[in-house]
């Protein structure tokens, strides 16, 4: 039996970015979590109107604690249901709820007592408790696994604190000893010891890396970076009421006691909580150090709001609990993070200490890191990475359009006030990513193999096109002009509807390792659902997917030809029978072309294992790919076949079997263009 193949390092360094720095920030009043910011509701949605009963429901802490103690007290026949094994058990850690009951429960499990990394699920029921759907972060079984290590955990301890070291951490032991856990996060169950070093990178930053490594062999399966960096623009914002409390404390009550404090320079702690005695709070300038805390609380209130008024969540965890903020940490450290094991946001003071990252988007951006992460819970890696940074930009543009400041108007552009650059450009761009000479337009097969800050590109791309369509146009005075991959153009749902696609879809079909593929499943089902089937809306999503190269146009509208397509999931099993996924070609004329384009996406952790064939109505077989590749993941790939004696119209199928054993896979989609 071979050994998995160990995943490469994925590049998890901060992406430095400056930026300039303002606000004044003064009480007026005691701002409340339902109040709406400056008087202004968000902007109503245009087209077909949502399905009431498939919005988000607006729950109480309570209310959301008691779904969870329900689900906690039949995980084990929800376990029995889904066919787990005698030794896999599961464990809630989430439940969202629909208006009209719907509830979607998500859950992690364990192995013989051992957490499972990549064993996230999450279950759909209807009000009356029928089972909707399953989704998983992995197809894989989780069977046979032997739980006894070979080497000993110590192997793991250096190999990790080794890692951390190359990107800057001085540590020599590990902040978190190594554990026994089964990683199933690529497909195949193995035995493996998760490790965490602490210290800082390079940068500054803190450092919480964790390391993956097969507990048979002593190879290292995986790493990535706990702590979530993110860049944005820190902007003049003027005078807006903050919450604080009666004492005259950045505490803001009415929005789950989130505090601001005071680093003044510092790497660890909370430092001290901003305190006054009265309550204006700073005066502009980057001198006077409450100004930087001013906008950090400031972007947190408005970030919190966004998410209670429009998606009804209160709160990251949606327990009512406020996060808390840090400023002015390190020595002119240019960049601000989220990290997990503070439930906290942090911001440095940029270029000369005189450029706080403390802007309305950064906040946003580095707060939705810490929703992703009680959701989702993107791994902060390869492609579910890039999506993890893409959903922080995402929901930054939005909660800024929120927002409505006169003085730091809503856009699709990141850092458009830091000049990093010192050529007045932004640090990067929502419609068209590849402006920043860093970032992708569109999907490609090794995407997840670069920085996340860039592979987050797509997605952008994708969320922009969703909402505002493609081509050139103007908006608060911002010129943009976004080209699709296929020439084709796309037209947008307006903004509101791309955000709710978005943040249902991350808070219910998305998990842990979700790729480019399965989050364009996600959003079409969220559309459907919210829409209907045939819905300019449901069109749409599939459109913008198309036009970042993800799956095709609905319809065949594709330039010069015609697309017929089956994104059903069709399971592989391990060295087993063949399987196939039926695509019915009707409405062409004669025989198939001599340049057939059959598109193939399938999902597999060891590509050499498959024969995949193509069967044309009649029965004839071509061949597109036996064995070749080796150890290399998935089969993404357009074949050109010369179909010419057979005729078009009438089932054609794309046949797959898995001829060795150990790595599982699926169908993903398969498509057929007609030119």
């Amino acid at each position: 039996m071979r050994s998995t193949p160990s995943r490469r390092a994925t590049a998890t360094g901060a992406l430095i970015a400056a930026a300039a720095m303002i606000a004044v920030s003064v009480q007026t009043g005691a701002a409340t979590a339902a109040d709406t910011p400056f008087g202004v509701a968000p902007k109503a949605q245009q087209g077909t109107s949502a399905n009431p009963g498939k919005l988000p429901a607006d729950l109480t802490p309570a209310e959301r604690t008691a779904l969870i103690k329900a689900a906690d007290a039949d995980k084990d026949a929800t376990a029995k249901s889904l066919g787990l094994t005698a030794q896999e058990k599961l464990v809630v850690r989430d439940v969202v709820q629909d208006r009209d009951g719907t509830t979607h429960t998500r859950y992690e499990r364990t192995y013989a007592g051992l957490p499972v990394l990549g064993g996230d699920l999450i279950v759909e029921e209807t009000k009356a408790g029928a089972r909707q759907s399953v989704t998983k972060a992995v197809r894989a079984e989780l069977k046979n696994v032997d739980t006894t290590a070979k080497v000993a955990p110590a192997v793991a301890e250096k190999q990790a604190v080794g890692l951390a070291q190359a990107d800057g951490s001085e540590k020599t032991a590990a902040s978190r000893a190594p554990r026994k856990v089964v990683w199933l996060a690529e497909g195949t169950p193995v035995l493996a010891y998760e490790t965490v070093v602490g210290g800082l990178q390079h940068d500054g930053t803190p450092n919480e890396l964790h390391v993956v490594t097969d507990a048979k062999t002593g190879a290292k399966l995986y790493e990535w970076q706990a702590v979530e960096t993110g860049t944005g623009n820190t902007q003049y914002s003027g005078q807006v009421t903050l919450g604080t409390a009666p004492s005259y404390t950045l505490t803001d009550t009415g929005r789950g006691n989130h505090k601001t404090y005071n680093l003044n320079g510092g790497s660890s702690g909370t430092g001290t909580l901003f305190t006054n005695s009265t309550d204006v709070w700073g005066n502009g300038s980057p001198s006077n150090k409450e100004t930087a805390g001013a906008d950090a609380h400031y972007g947190a209130a408005l970030t919190w709001d966004y998410y209670k008024n429009v998606h009804g969540r209160t709160g990251i965890r949606g327990d009512g609990v406020g996060a808390y903020s840090r400023v002015h940490y390190g020595n002119a450290y240019v960049n601000a993070f989220w990290q997990d094991s503070c439930f906290c946001m942090t911001y440095g003071d940029g270029a000369g200490n005189a450029k706080p990252l403390t802007s309305i988007d950064v906040a946003a951006h580095e707060m939705t890191h810490g929703l992703t992460s009680v959701t989702a819970k993107l791994v902060y890696s390869g492609e579910s990475g890039g999506l993890n940074e893409a959903t922080s930009d995402i929901f930054a543009a939005a909660v800024e359009f929120y927002a409505n400041n006169p003085q730091d108007q809503g856009d699709y552009l990141v850092g458009e006030k830091i000049d990093i650059r010192g050529n007045g450009t932004p640090l990067r761009y929502m419609d068209k990513p590849s402006k920043d000479g860093s970032s992708k337009d569109a999907w490609y097969s090794g995407i997840g193999s670069i920085d996340v800050h860039y592979s987050s590109g797509p997605a952008n791309h994708w969320f922009y096109l969703l909402s505002e369509g493609s081509g050139a146009k103007t908006i608060n005075g911002v010129n943009y002009d976004s080209p699709t991959s296929d020439g084709l153009p796309v037209t947008g749902i307006g903004r509101d509807k791309a955000a709710l696609i978005w943040f249902k879809a991350l808070t219910t079909k998305f998990g842990s390792n979700t790729n480019y593929a399965a989050a364009r499943t996600g959003t079409v089902d969220v559309a459907k659902a919210l829409y209907g089937a045939t819905s300019p809306e449901v069109t749409a999503v599939e459109n913008a997917w198309a036009a970042i190269n993800v799956g095709a146009r609905p319809g065949g509208g594709n330039p010069g030809g015609k697309v017929f397509e089956n994104t059903a999931d069709v399971s592989i099993p391990d060295n087993g029978a063949a399987v196939t996924s039926t695509v019915n070609v009707t409405g062409v004329t004669g025989n198939a072309p001599s340049n057939l384009s059959v598109g193939v996406d399938i999902v597999h952790t060891y590509k050499g294992d498959l024969v995949v064939d193509l069967i044309a109505p009649d029965g004839s077989v071509y061949n597109l790919h036996n064995r070749a590749g080796g150890s290399a993941d998935n089969i993404v790939q357009t074949f050109t076949v010369n179909a010419s004696s057979e005729v078009a119209n009438g089932a054609w199928k794309l046949r797959v079997q898995d001829r060795a054993s150990y790595d599982t896979g699926y169908i993903n989609g398969f498509k057929l263009t007609f030119p």
